[in-house]
């Protein structure tokens, strides 16, 4: 349902409608590298950038994990978005695009926020799957089957074992 559609569904029949009802998620929100970097020049021409950001933005560099073994007992939800495991945000490292899966959450909201922790738990359903990625399940089973034929198609242009030389 687009976000339209969801807001007119809104004003006519109240939020979520019944009670029981399930309320629609909303589609992820994608801002480009220069919509950012505008909205950082207007906020420091208007001077509304806060001085202590640095500071902060340096301790947490600080206390960032650095690998999984760093990150496994940490604090749930992890609040390092920037991480390319968290499921909060996606960056795209050619256009430098940040997509937010959750637009109508915050972090504290989610109920899992890295991969990692899902792949730990064990195969679950592509429903379940859709749920924590803010996707269809069809859509689910479209990247999954993508996945596996690119591993086929990975794993027929290796030779075998046998015909490899030692």
């Amino acid at each position: 349902m687009s976000e339209v559609k969801q807001l007119q569904g809104e004003e006519e029949g109240g939020e979520g409608g019944e009670e029981g009802q399930t309320a629609e998620r909303r589609r992820s929100k994608t801002m480009s590298r220069k919509e950012m970097a505008r909205d950082l020049r207007r906020r420091r021409l208007a001077g509304q950038v806060d001085p202590e950001e640095g500071e902060l933005l340096k301790t947490i560099d600080s206390q960032r994990p650095r690998t999984r073994a760093d990150c496994v007992n940490g604090p749930r939800p992890c609040l390092f978005v920037s991480c390319k495991h968290n499921l909060y945000l996606d960056v795209n490292p050619e256009t430098g695009s940040i997509k937010l899966n959750f637009p109508d959450k915050e972090i504290q909201e989610l109920e899992h926020t890295c991969a990692l922790d899902v792949a730990e738990k064990g195969g679950i359903t592509l429903e379940e799957v859709g749920e924590i990625m803010n996707l269809t399940r069809e859509r689910i089973r479209q990247v999954e089957t993508r996945g596996l034929m690119k591993l086929r198609e990975a794993t027929e242009a290796e030779p075998p074992i046998s015909a490899r030389k030692p």
